[in-house]
């Protein structure tokens, strides 16, 4: 097969994985809407307890590449789950709960663009004046659909929760900037590694993290809140979601997230995030039980034309 074309198809199939990532990874944003009354740390810990419980499963069907694993990719599987896992979603589920969805979301919408600036400084940088017409076209979709979200904005919450749950979804804007540049320079770096193998290898190394965390919140929350620890008031709900997402954003959006990784350019796949905020924006307006009015509406059709330049820009001549 012509080299082209092989790249061609590569494109392809990456950018349909990193769609059915974002698609995965847009509902961690409506989760915490759906248990307003389970801390953060309860999100986050019980989430990733599901994601290692999974991956802990799955281990037995992939034994023999998982004993393959060396030391350093046992060590960096489990700075990821810290980083990319907990630590990103502690932060994002606190943020929501404090400042509403709008506000967070807003910001964790400037992911493609953070990223596929950071990525572009790596050795498969691209010139910026190739690179920058669609991270401009992403910026603009990503500004006026975060102007109709910030409308949604409502009054009940103090400039104090507004504040601080916009410095959490810094923090994890940060530790989801970090997340995809690494792993996929890892993974480029292990080019036999598959795909499914790391997802679970992320997720064996988050279970201990997991498991830690869920007995420090338990100690925590038993001295200082009246929360129901460990299931809370809403038991079914909250364990059937926790699954949920383990199984799907977590174990099936990170394997899909690899393979994503491992075919395309990073500043490719980060500008490809873009799905994920397409996705959280699509499942809010489902909760809510309502249309995006004409500026989200255009604001959407930006942002996927920013995707398509993007593409484009990567495609074979």
């Amino acid at each position: 097969m012509q080299p082209e074309l092989l790249v061609h198809r590569a494109l392809v199939e990456g950018v349909a994985c990193a769609l059915g990532a974002g698609l995965l990874w847009g509902l961690v944003f409506v989760v915490p809407l759906m248990l307003p009354d389970y801390p953060p740390a309860m999100l986050s810990f019980g989430r990733y307890l599901g994601f290692g419980i999974i991956a802990l499963l799955l281990a037995w069907t992939d034994l023999p590449r998982l004993q393959q694993l060396q030391r350093q990719d046992w060590r960096m599987a489990c700075e990821l789950a810290l980083v990319g896992n907990l630590l990103y979603y502690l932060f994002l589920s606190a943020a929501i709960q404090l400042a509403g969805a709008p506000l967070p979301t807003m910001l964790i919408g400037t992911l493609p663009i953070v990223i596929a600036l950071v990525a572009n400084f790596g050795a498969e940088a691209l010139p910026w004046r190739r690179l920058l017409p669609s991270l401009a076209v992403i910026a603009s979709g990503i500004a006026l659909v975060n102007q109709h979200e910030m409308a949604l904005l409502d009054g009940q919450r103090s400039h104090h929760d507004h504040l601080l749950g916009a410095l959490l979804a810094i923090a994890a804007v940060l530790a989801w900037t970090w997340y995809p540049v690494r792993n996929s320079r890892w993974l480029r770096q292990r080019p036999a590694l598959a795909s499914g193998t790391w997802a679970i290898a992320q997720g064996l190394a988050t279970l201990p993290l997991a498991v830690i965390g869920m007995a420090g919140a338990g100690l925590y929350l038993h001295g200082s809140s009246s929360f129901d620890y460990p299931l809370g008031p809403q038991a079914l709900r909250y364990v059937g979601l926790m699954l949920t997402l383990g199984l799907c954003a977590s174990w099936l959006g990170t394997l899909l997230w690899n393979r994503a990784s491992k075919l395309l350019p990073t500043a490719l796949t980060g500008q490809l995030i873009v799905f994920e905020t397409l996705a959280a924006f699509a499942y809010a307006f489902i909760w809510r039980g309502a249309l995006p009015g004409s500026t989200a509406l255009i604001g959407i059709v930006l942002l996927i034309g920013g995707v398509i330049l993007g593409v484009r820009v990567f495609r074979p001549a």
